[in-house]
């Protein structure tokens, strides 16, 4: 396979994963913030924080209310990741790749593309922002699932599917980092009604409460914690998107588990090792925010590596990879 392609492949499959989880992060926002009496009226601030674009808001904006960082992180194309610019992104990769996806796969992004320009165009786009992050998340949904269904399983799939994954584990990390501290509950809080109300949005914004109530029953920070970052079945956890990454990787290379001869073959092994053999008592008593960050740099440096491996000669631009990987 060209470079090119593969390239276009992966950012593609990533800028979509991007989208759909900015819609999640806005879409727990709501949840968190209805009936501001609860103490969570200024949630909106830290949201700007977990995408990392906390620097290019204040440009543009004074105040980190609701309106303007729904506007900012949904429908703002001076936003590199809104979902209005990843959208517009992925969709150029898959018109430079026409020839390798399906035509169903095509016709799906078209439609999420219209969905999304559409909505940007709508008057009170702001007032609907909880339904259009509900379609977000079901045009993401579909475009996976018309990709897995139309397209061969072969190593065109594979970088799809590595790139969305890698995506997915930054996004799951961010909201666990930020949103695990902002509700961690005030003595007088554990165990009442909003306690469990605050870390259910939580579990909401990656689809994970009903599959958290059968694997832990009562709801808990630390055992949300454990669920999202270390559990190895559910598809948003952290740790299922680094194994089936990894997995991606090895059926592109022909690499067999254990060795490597690439640096993102070598980095992917190191990083699920860590995960394999740490559990949550570690994490917390090491600090949750610090593990977070070492995660997120070591996700990184995957992803340099992976530019250099497959999509570059030599060592990739740092300028251009941050600007893709913000």
């Amino acid at each position: 396979m060209l470079s090119r392609v593969a390239d276009s492949l992966y950012w593609m499959s990533r800028y979509v994963e991007r989208a759909e989880n900015v819609a999640r992060f806005i879409d727990v926002n709501y949840n968190l913030t209805l009936g501001e009496g609860a103490g969570l009226g200024d949630q909106w601030a830290p949201l700007v924080d977990t995408t990392g674009d906390n620097e290019l808001f204040r440009k543009f904006y004074d105040d980190a209310n609701r309106d303007n960082v729904v506007q900012f992180l949904a429908f703002d194309q001076r936003n590199p990741n809104s979902i209005l610019s990843c959208i517009s992104n992925a969709r150029e990769n898959a018109r430079s790749v026409r020839e390798t996806i399906t035509s169903d796969m095509w016709e799906q992004l078209n439609k999420f593309y219209l969905l999304v320009r559409s909505a940007a165009r709508t008057p009170n786009r702001l007032a609907g922002a909880y339904a259009f992050c509900d379609a977000v998340r079901l045009a993401s949904h579909s475009l996976i699932g018309t990709t897995y269904t139309t397209m061969s399983h072969g190593e065109a799939w594979h970088f799809l599917r590595m790139g969305r994954l890698m995506e997915r584990a930054d996004k799951t990390s961010r909201i666990v980092d930020v949103q695990y501290f902002l509700l961690l509950p005030r003595p007088d809080d554990v165990g009442t009604s909003l306690d469990v109300v605050r870390w259910s949005a939580l579990l909401r914004s990656t689809s994970a409460l009903s599959m958290y109530r059968r694997v832990h029953g009562q709801i808990t920070p630390n055992r949300v914690a454990d669920f999202l970052i270390l559990d190895r079945n559910f598809p948003r956890a952290m740790r299922f998107c680094v194994l089936r990454a990894q997995n991606s990787l090895e059926i592109i290379t022909g690499a067999h588990s254990g060795t490597f001869q690439r640096r993102s073959e070598q980095l992917f092994g190191r990083l699920r090792a860590v995960l394999d053999y740490t559990g949550i008592g570690e994490i917390i008593s090491r600090g949750m925010h610090q593990y977070i960050d070492d995660f997120q740099r070591e996700l990184n440096q995957i992803g340099l590596a992976v530019q250099a491996d497959f999509f570059t000669q030599g060592d990739p631009e740092p300028a251009s990879q941050t600007q893709r990987q913000a």
